[in-house]
């Protein structure tokens, strides 16, 4: 009867040393897993450094986990969106214009998005409004027009692939007044990712190695030691005779 005693006395300390070490365990992978999600910058990423600073405030915010983007969503080139008087007035007689940007009186938009982007995570389709604010301080879209195709509202894409509606300017298309056919910054989308050109750094091609977003890891202008970064797909869209900015799926969420 004694020996039986020590020897179950012996089974319930290893059964509670095992669970200990489980527990112990699990709570090392859930602080880990925190650590990634949460981690804290304290600067900004170079490429903010792009963005236009009369129509854009950029802060690092919830503690250096998160940026946070206020812009008047005005562009800072020339488009018929500004309206008949503005200096940056471009006469586009063949584009089916919508309210000028003058005219439109909700175009400020904010994001916030992840200092460091989740690339762990599920893939997330983009939804319609900004889906990105884009270097010239306006908001990006998807491929999509309301609940129909782009192709509906192509007759009202100005010259860098924008227009109003709803309410604020912003592009569809590669924004050829800032970025045509080459590696420059476009913008950063609502999952903290960047979007460039349509051709890669430092190489100057056009990618091969794309995902299904669009993106993939490795240098750019801003980061030389390579990350996971979105680029303009090259490939014509439809009837516009450009290319889509974003489409997606987000895969920094």
């Amino acid at each position: 009867m004694k020996n039986q005693i020590i020897k179950t006395t012996a089974l319930i300390a290893i059964l509670f040393s095992m669970i200990v070490s489980c527990t112990s365990d699990s709570e090392s992978d859930l602080d880990s897993d925190a650590s990634v999600d949460d981690e804290v910058l304290t600067e900004l990423h170079a490429a903010y450094a792009e963005f236009n600073t009369g129509a854009t405030d950029i802060y690092l915010s919830n503690g250096g986990t998160t940026v946070t983007i206020e812009t008047t969503g005005l562009p800072d080139h020339e488009t018929v969106y500004w309206g008949e008087g503005n200096d940056l007035y471009l006469d586009e007689p063949d584009v089916a214009t919508t309210p000028s940007v003058m005219s439109s009186n909700n175009n400020a938009v904010t994001i916030t998005v992840d200092a460091t982007p989740n690339l762990i995570g599920s893939t997330v389709s983009t939804a319609l409004n900004t889906i990105g604010i884009a270097v010239s301080g306006a908001s990006i879209f998807n491929d999509q027009e309301g609940n129909g195709a782009l192709d509906e509202a192509a007759a009202s894409l100005d010259w860098t692939g924008a227009h109003i509606g709803p309410g604020v300017y912003h592009y569809h298309l590669e924004p050829k007044a800032f970025t045509n056919d080459d590696t420059n910054l476009v913008g950063i989308l609502l999952d903290g990712v960047f979007l460039y050109g349509r051709r890669d750094y430092p190489s100057n091609e056009y990618p091969t190695d794309l995902d299904e977003s669009g993106g993939h890891f490795g240098p750019t202008p801003h980061n030389p030691d390579g990350e996971y970064h979105y680029h303009i797909i090259n490939e014509l869209y439809s009837t516009t005779g450009s290319y889509i900015a974003f489409e997606g799926p987000y895969q920094g969420y």
